[in-house]
């Protein structure tokens, strides 16, 4: 199956479901080669001696100044959360429409720290991939949310609940987006799949207390702590009603 076509049928979906190939023209003015950028599976390294060479904590110091946290726990959540919605969305989104994913093997995907969706992820070759559920945890979860917790929560403090509470927040909210899709174009089918796919995941043992789900709505059982960025707040699917009065550390785990 040629993927390419199948990638950039995902555009109309929204920017988190865009995936630059080595068939893509360059990305907007300015953007850097993308031979040049690093690997995720770089990011998820033990932290360079130099600091500076770190791709995560470069990415955590930009999401910090776009946010104005002086946070480097809060920065880091929100930088994890956001990668993880961009390889969910893609992948499930491949999978629901086409029965099939690209190979997201960390060592493929190129990451531009600096930049934001659509234009931070580069895809160096396609290799097609089954979309079942068990090849789509594979890919997301054991290739990157794993070792990306592990790198964030030793890098910067943020509680393994916590990250795992993002990644399944990240993995409701593509599902939901697809589904949104999925009715305004009259696919049934593609609902159905990304209904059966997410209810598979969800089962499994790294998602499976990450929240409660009723029917497609999901809650989380954990705060990503948005709502200490300044002029921040709870999210829709926060464990939350209002944002907290409380220390620092509170509802990290």
């Amino acid at each position: 199956m040629d993927l390419d076509p199948a990638l950039a049928a995902l555009r109309p979906l929204g920017g988190f479901f865009v995936l630059r190939t080595h068939r893509d023209p360059a990305g907007s003015a300015g953007a850097p080669d993308p031979g040049r950028l690093p690997t995720l599976a770089q990011t998820y390294e033990p932290t360079a001696p130099d600091a500076s060479n770190d791709p995560l904590t470069a990415r955590v110091t930009t999401v910090a100044d776009r946010l104005r946290t002086p946070e480097p726990r809060v920065a880091a959540s929100l930088a994890q959360q956001g990668l993880a919605a961009r390889l969910w969305s893609t992948a499930l989104g491949c999978a629901a429409l086409h029965g099939a994913l690209p190979d997201l093997d960390p060592r493929l995907l190129r990451w531009d720290v600096r930049a934001a969706a659509p234009d931070d992820l580069y895809l160096t070759e396609l290799r097609p991939l089954p979309g079942d559920a068990a090849t789509l945890a594979a890919a997301v979860l054991h290739g990157h949310l794993r070792p990306l917790a592990e790198a964030a929560s030793a890098r910067f403090g943020c509680a393994p609940g916590l990250l795992w509470g993002n990644a399944g927040s990240a993995l409701a909210g593509a599902a939901g987006q697809l589904r949104r899709w999925a009715r305004a174009h009259g696919r049934t089918d593609v609902a159905a799949r990304t209904r059966a796919l997410t209810d598979e995941l969800f089962a499994h043992p790294l998602l499976r207390t990450t929240g409660t789900r009723t029917g497609t709505a999901f809650r989380r059982r954990s705060c990503c702590l948005y709502y200490r960025v300044p002029g921040g707040g709870v999210c829709g699917d926060c464990c939350f009603t209002r944002p907290p009065r409380s220390s620092p550390g509170a509802a990290s785990g």
